[in-house]
């Protein structure tokens, strides 16, 4: 369509006459006088591109058209901003929903936190204290370390290790532990931002002790070792594990340094199925610094946790960037009290959610799966609702290749019905419910759904069809 001239432009309604079409419409009560004044400029500046390049003039230019093209864009805005989602992904970790859901004490922790407390304050002696040091007591006594130190990501742990012990020497890593995690993160290219240089060893499926003790030179300051905690090497594979790796770099004076990522601080039944390494279990057998992620397999608020030799520690501790990497508050109140669960099992097992929700068994999801086919059944008065068993992941690189039995409810569509377009409708419910698509059917799976949850899935669902 050709473009039109700028005289078009006067069949735009004035800033004045929107304003007061949209103090009358009820969907702006929720908002504030800036933003929907804010949203009818943007609307209005998008109305006079389109006019200009030839849109018709009934469609864009009509006061009408305008609130309306306003009101999608507060829409969009407040379903951008964080808020509650319901996950019916059946992925515990899931990291685009948050990962880990916190225990009922720890989000208790944070609302207790948000004012003023003692973060770096000894109440004891009423002066200064140490931020961090309500944890590393805690994780020392859990995990046998000599001292402990967190900051704000696993990633950010293993930069300030590298550039820490490392920095303008060697450090040895397998070819087959160069790994990549989710947004990018690529392990040679944190090793590069250390100041370390990176000296690979072995191919990608066997790498050998002697590889490494071939490798060792006068530069050399640490060996790696990088649990592939989002992927495995299957078939004809070889790597030493870190009790072979701490014999040879202590006869040589080097330190080992185990980068865990999912941190499994229990000796849980389905870690050890899984063949998951425990944070202890590395201490024990040799390794000089450990650290993992607070948000996964500890099921706590995001982190990162380095534990080790105390000397090791403080020299991180006094590192430039441990300032810039520090947690805040919130993230101390609520990791303290999900470690503090974890002293004992028996209860960490029941009240840290990621516990709970992958040890779940099918006897407990089964009952729940059909309790919610009997609720959508009956609110939208459909058959097309079935039970079945599926397979479902930890998520979270975590677990990459242990499958875990899980229940779901499988939504059967009409032949002209688009399960994409479903998901997103059931995206846009208040809250919103996230599920899986499979085979051109929506899957709704329990194992991330409480009990009194379903009534947002079926209320969801009922809106989807209203």
């Amino acid at each position: 369509m050709a473009a039109q001239p700028f005289h078009v432009l006067k069949n735009l309604p004035s800033m004045t006459a929107l304003l007061a079409n949209a103090e009358a419409h009820r969907r702006f009560a929720h908002h504030a006088r800036a933003e929907w004044k804010a949203a009818l400029t943007e609307a209005l500046a998008d109305a006079r591109d389109a006019l200009l390049a030839g849109a018709a003039v009934d469609e864009h230019a009509s006061t009408d058209a305008l609130v309306l093209a306003a009101i999608r864009r507060l829409d969009h805005r407040a379903r951008s901003r964080l808020h509650r989602v319901i996950n019916a992904t059946g992925i515990v970790l899931h990291t685009g929903l948050g990962r880990a859901p916190l225990a009922d004490a720890a989000r208790l922790a944070i609302q207790n936190a948000a004012g003023y407390c003692n973060l770096e304050f000894n109440l004891e002696r009423g002066d200064r204290g140490r931020r961090g040091v309500q944890l590393e007591d805690m994780l020392v006594r859990l995990t046998g370390a000599q001292a402990a130190l967190v900051v704000n990501n696993n990633a950010a742990a293993t930069l300030l290790a590298l550039a820490g012990i490392a920095a303008g020497r060697e450090a040895i890593v397998s070819r087959g532990q160069l790994v990549e995690i989710g947004g990018s993160f690529r392990l040679p290219d944190v090793m590069a931002c250390s100041g370390c240089r990176m000296r690979e060893v072995g191919t990608t499926n066997k790498t050998r002790l002697s590889d490494y003790e071939s490798a060792i030179t006068a530069e050399t300051a640490l060996i790696l070792h990088v649990h592939t905690s989002n992927f495995r090497v299957m078939g004809f594979s070889e790597s030493p594990g870190i009790a072979e790796l701490a014999a040879l770099a202590h006869a040589r004076e080097l330190i080992v340094y185990d980068d865990l990522g999912s941190g499994a601080l229990l000796d849980d039944d389905l870690w050890r199925a899984a063949n998951e390494p425990t944070v202890a279990a590395s201490l024990a057998v040799g390794a000089d610094i450990v650290s993992f992620s607070g948000d996964k397999l500890l099921g706590g608020p995001q982190a990162g946790v380095i534990l080790g030799r105390a000397d090791l520690i403080e020299r991180l501790r006094r590192h430039p960037l441990a300032r810039a990497m520090r947690i805040d508050k919130l993230t101390i109140a609520a990791l303290q009290v999900t470690l503090e669960l974890y002293f004992d099992p028996v209860r960490a097992a029941a009240e840290v959610p990621a516990l709970r929700l992958l040890n779940q068994p099918l006897d407990v999801l089964r009952p729940r799966a059909e309790s919610l086919r009997q609720r959508l059944a009956a609110a939208l008065a459909d058959e097309a609702f079935e039970v079945a068993e599926d397979e479902t992941f930890a998520g979270g690189g975590s677990l990459p290749v242990w499958p875990l039995p899980t229940a779901i409810v499988r939504w059967r569509l009409a032949a002209d019905a688009s399960a994409d377009e479903l998901a997103r409708a059931l995206r846009s419910a208040d809250p919103p419910v996230v599920a899986r698509i499979d085979a051109d059917a929506i899957v709704f799976d329990v194992r991330t759904l409480a009990d009194d949850e379903l009534d947002f899935v079926v209320a969801a669902a009922r809106a989807c069809r209203a």
